[in-house]
Formats: structure tokens, C-alpha cells, sequence
């Protein structure tokens, strides 16, 4: 199937719609202060004055690119609130790129210019591609070509560089993002050569020595960096998890573009690999602080889970290509719980305060004086903050918020898939789409639409599913001969187990209702880790006006002993009162214990 572009696609009411307004209204403005602030927004302009007090980091151009992409998508739907900015940014980039189409603003610093391609850690490519998808962005919203052609002239530079000349020092990138922005030029120009450098780079990754003489290469010889082995044969999940996703992203979109069946095979099995054995309940996926990355199976701590919130976006990229790539709505179900949970958990209730790391876990006496300081340099932390030194999140979450209407609906001639639930409306290639919903917080769904066919994902987490029309069960979706019905997802509290082999959760549920995992926090709760829960307890659902979600009342135990530090296995049991609020809302409220998986009695 092919998704329907963002600008096709208008949110008109429900949770995406309110986040998208938040994200408009508050969250673009605070990710604009801050880097403003910061210096990144005078550094990409290069309107700054050279002196000891201003310094400029190899990476600050990705993220306001991602400001810029995100902005180009509010441009495109008619906030033009943001075209003075946008026009500022573009003239700064335009105007000092250069006469080669070299573009890159802590190398072009004085002082820096001679180490252009000859560090792969430095992430020159990595802020080439973030620049080029905030140009096909800005160019498809408006149609003004200034800032597309200044990119066209970078790749060209880096097709001679890389592929005619291989005069870089290094094959390939170290941070990936490149491969994908390059099938986005390739679809927003028709331009074939496009599709080429990105299929070089994909071919190019695992097998030239040059990669091997990183930092990063000296352990596991490219783990970390996915250049271990060439991408085709790559089957598991390994190193840094946001490279991963995002290089994974680029070979889902070139298996679907040239049918390459390797790469499709590849894609399916590093999937696989991460659903079924390295992605935390929340879709959040890099358990380790250490290079941000995977580890071995089953290897998912709580308490010291890295969990990125780049990593969860990563992921519902890879996802959302892979549902194009199979027609399978089992993709879009792991789509809808990233963007959910993991993502979400990364922005404050209030939008301008965000989480780089999401743990499933917070222990405020752990991050007291009673532990080392080695490992409190392993604890998540406990708050939100307004920004952080590497910064990559926040305008993540602003352009991912600005689109999330292009990961609603797909087509393929006069089908027309729902791959996500959200009031909206659709129009594109001849089809339209109306949805009503007010989903998460409720199950009923109202599609009326044009098509012959309709195909509506089935999630994996309802049992209960029903429809006012007849239809049939097709790879994780109901299918109707028409284009309107009715949908019925019952939507209840549900206790969720984990494999034994997850250490951290054996003997422990989490709570999950609809696409949303649930926790308990100690401001609703007192002595949270000496509550339980039974497997057949019973809950009561709240609504929450400033969560703008479902809390869930249930009825638990607190373990009491007797005074002494050991006794006989006779524990007291007190009956109490348990509060679950969203997880993704946790944090919101002052500082706090937090659980996601809970003791069962």
C-alpha cells in the first residue's frame, strides 16, 4: 500500500488532533526559545560573531532541521505562522553554502573546514539528510524550490565525494538518516539518481574496510553503528538503536520501491527480532545507556532503561514502512503502541518540557545519596527538562506530531486501508475517507469513505470486535466489500504478562487498556513497591480532564511484616485502594515513584 500524505489528511477532533494543537501552539514556540537560546538557530544562520564565548556543535544542524520539517508541515495546511522563521532559516542556509554545495555549520566555523568527510562520528551525513527531508517538506507545502535546489547541489557534491571519487575517509555514515532522506528526494523530484545513492550507501554499509576505523568499530567491529555485516544479511537487532531504526526505515522503503526481496527478508526478520525479543511493553525499544543501544534477548531492566524517545519514533518509522511494504496491519498494531507510549512519554503534559530517556521505573531513594555515583549516572532521570545538550527529541516529537496524519490512512488502487484510528478526514488518488472516533478513550469507530474496498486494522490488544456490516479477517484486518461501517472495539483494563526470560518481570503484570499502558505513580499511591496486585482483580475507569485520558481504579494489597528484617513467610496482607494512571502522562506532577509492571499477590 502507499500512505496517504500528511497534507492530505486533516485531524478534526480527538487525543492526536489536541496533541497536534499543543504541539502548534506550545511545543514548536518552546523548541524554538530554547534553541535559540542555545545558539542553534544564529549557528545554521551563521549570524553570529566569532569569539570565545560562541561555540558551534557537530550535530545542532539535525535539529533544527527537524524544526524546519515540522514547521513546513503546519505551512502546508495553512499555519503560516511559521513562514517568517522558516524564510530566515532557508536564507541563512542558502546564502552560505558553499560554492561546491557544501553545507554543514560546525565545519564551515572557522577553524574547521579542513576536516570535512574525514570523521564518520561527526555526523555530516546524518545532518545532510535532515536538511534534505526538511527541504522535500518545505518544498511540497509551498512549492518554493530555493532550499530544495540548495540540497539537490549537496547531494551531488556527495554522490562525487562518496560514490565517483571515494575521497571521503569513511564509506558510509556512522549515524544513519542519509539513505532514508534520499528516497524522500527521490520521491518528491522523480529523480532516479536519488534512489541510486541510497541504495549504494544500503550496499555499501558492512563491507568496506574504511568503516571499520571508527571509535565505535573497535568493538564488535561495527556493532554499534550497524556495519557489522552488510545489511542483507543482517537479522538481528544490534548497537545504537535510533541508527538502527532509521537505517532499517531506508531498506523497507528501498525493498518496496525496487522489490528487492533480500532486503525485504532482512527487514522482516530485524522486525521480528525486536517485537518478539528486545522492545519494552511501551514500544520503547535500546535498553542500554551504553552506546543507546540493543543488547542480547530479554534483556529489558525497568529501573535503568534507556529507552529513547528518538528510538520509539525510529521505530513507528520502521513499522509504518514495513505495514506499506506487507499490507499487515501486525505492523501498524506496533506503529499505534510506540507513538503511544514510548513517544508520548517524551513530552510533558504541558508541551514544553520533554524526556530524552523514558524508564519503565522510578525509585526516588535510588537516586539519593545511599547509591554510587556510577550508578546514579545510570538512573534515567526523574523530571522533564526544557532542553537538553544533545537535543535530537523535542523537534522529533514536533515534526512526528505535525505528520502523524500521514500514518492514518493507506491505499492501493480502490482499496483504502485504516491503519490508525483518529477523527479525520482524507482525501487522495481519487478516494476519501471520513473517520469519527474519540479513540483511545473510546472504541467506536464511524468510516464512511469511497472505496470498494475497506480494510480496517484490527488491533492486537482487542478481543472483542464487531461492526455493523459483515466482513472477513485478512492479515490483521477486517475487510469490507464497501467503504463504510461501523466499528465496535471493546476497550477494557487488561493485565499483561511478559516472557519469563524478561528477569525484571517475572512474577508481575503490566496494566493495559486500549493502545495505552498504564502506571502507578507514589502521588496517587503511597509505598508503591509493597503494593500487589490479584490476576483477577476488578477496575473502574475515570475520566481525567487534564490527562485527557482514562485513569483506572482497581482493588490491590499491601504486604506488611512484622518489624523484623527477616521473618517466617507470613506476610499480612491490607487491602487498598490502587490508582493507574496513562503511563504516558506520568512525571506530570512533581516528583515521584513510578511502576509500569506490578507484584501480583
Amino acid at each position: 500500500m502507499k500512505f496517504m500524505e500528511n497534507k492530505n489528511v486533516n485531524l478534526a477532533g480527538g487525543y492526536w488532533k489536541n496533541k497536534e494543537e499543543v504541539n502548534r501552539k506550545i511545543t514548536m514556540e518552546a523548541v524554538w526559545n530554547r534553541f535559540s537560546e542555545t545558539g542553534r538557530i544564529k549557528a545554521v544562520t551563521f549570524d553570529y560573531k566569532v569569539d570565545e564565548n560562541f561555540t558551534v556543535h557537530h550535530f545542532w544542524d539535525s535539529d533544527v532541521a527537524k524544526w524546519m520539517e515540522a514547521a513546513s508541515y503546519f505551512i502546508g495546511k495553512g499555519h503560516n505562522e511559521f513562514t517568517e522563521r522558516m524564510e530566515y532559516l532557508v536564507d541563512g542556509i542558502v546564502n552560505n553554502q558553499m560554492e561546491d554545495g557544501y553545507f554543514n555549520s560546525f565545519y564551515q566555523y572557522p577553524g574547521k573546514i579542513g576536516g570535512r568527510f574525514a570523521d564518520r562520528n561527526m555526523h555530516e551525513l546524518y545532518c545532510a539528510g535532515h536538511l534534505m527531508e526538511a527541504a522535500c517538506a518545505y518544498y511540497e507545502a509551498t512549492g518554493k524550490d530555493r532550499f530544495l535546489r540548495a540540497m539537490e547541489r549537496y547531494a551531488d557534491l556527495i554522490e562525487r565525494v562518496f560514490i565517483k571519487e571515494e575521497s571521503a575517509a569513511f564509506a558510509t555514515p556512522g549515524h544513519e538518516e542519509i539513505e532514508l532522506a534520499l528516497v524522500k528526494m527521490y520521491k518528491t523530484t522523480g529523480k532516479e539518481k536519488y534512489l541510486r545513492m541510497a541504495r549504494f550507501f544500503l550496499d555499501k554499509r558492512g563491507t568496506d574496510r574504511k568503516d571499520y576505523g571508527d571509535r565505535w568499530g573497535i568493538v564488535g567491529v561495527g556493532l554499534y553503528s550497524q556495519s557489522h555485516i552488510p545489511v542483507r544479511e543482517q537479522h538481528t537487532a544490534e548497537g545504537h538503536a535510533v541508527r538502527a531504526t532509521y537505517l532499517y526505515s531506508a531498506m523497507a522503503d528501498v525493498a518496496k520501491i525496487a522489490g528487492d526481496e533480500e532486503l525485504e527478508a532482512a527487514c522482516e526478520k530485524l522486525f521480528s527480532d525486536i517485537v518478539n525479543k528486545k522492545m519494552y511493553i511501551t514500544g520503547a525499544i535500546g535498553s542500554s545507556h551504553l552506546g543507546e543501544a540493543f543488547t542480547v534477548p530479554y534483556d529489558l531492566p525497568n529501573e535503568r532503561a534507556y529507552a529513547e524517545t528518538c528510538a520509539s519514533i525510529g521505530f513507528a518509522f520502521f513499522a509504518n514502512r514495513m505495514t506499506a511494504l506487507k499490507n499487515d496491519a501486525s505492523y501498524a498494531d506496533v506503529a499505534e503502541r510506540a507513538l503511544y507510549n514510548g513517544m508520548m512519554a517524551g513530552l510533558g503534559i504541558g508541551g514544553d518540557d520533554f524526556f530524552y530517556t523514558n524508564p519503565l521505573e522510578i525509585n526516588l531513594s535510588h537516586h539519593g545519596k545511599d547509591v554510587s555515583v556510577k550508578e546514579a549516572e545510570w538512573l534515567p532521570i526523574t523530571q522533564r527538562k526544557k532542553i537538553f545538550d544533545c537535543s535530537c527529541c523535542p523537534p522529533n516529537i514536533n515534526r512526528v506530531l505535525a505528520s502523524i496524519g500521514g500514518m492514518i490512512y493507506g491505499y492501493e488502487n480502490d482499496t483504502l486501508y485504516v491503519n490508525q484510528f483518529a477523527e479525520s478526514r482524507g482525501e487522495e488518488n481519487g478516494l476519501w475517507v471520513k473517520q469519527k472516533t474519540d479513540y483511545p478513550n473510546d472504541g467506536k469507530v464511524i468510516i464512511e469513505s469511497n472505496a470498494e474496498r475497506l480494510c480496517v486494522r484490527i488491533p492486537s490488544w482487542c478481543t472483542n470486535f464487531t461492526s455493523d456490516v459483515s466482513f472477513k479477517e485478512e492479515k490483521g484486518y477486517a475487510v469490507f466489500d464497501g467503504g463504510c461501517a461501523e466499528i465496535n472495539m471493546e476497550m477494557k483494563p487488561v493485565l499483561i504478562g511478559a516472557d519469563p526470560r524478561v528477569r525484571d518481570n517475572y512474577g508481575k503484570a503490566a496494566l493495559n487498556m486500549g493502545p495505552l499502558v498504564y502506571c502507578i505513580e507514589g502521588i496517587d499511591n503511597k509505598d508503591i513497591f509493597e503494593l500487589s496486585l490479584n490476576s483477577d482483580a476488578s477496575f473502574e475507569t475515570e475520566y481525567d480532564e487534564g490527562f485527557g485520558l482514562y485513569r483506572i481504579k482497581a482493588k490491590g494489597a499491601r504486604k506488611t511484616g512484622d518489624g523484623k528484617l527477616y521473618s517466617p513467610l507470613n506476610f499480612n496482607k491490607e487491602d487498598i485502594d490502587m490508582e493507574f494512571i496513562p503511563y504516558n502522562c506520568f512525571a506530570n506532577r512533581g516528583k515521584s515513584d513510578m511502576k509500569v509492571w506490578i507484584n501480583l499477590a
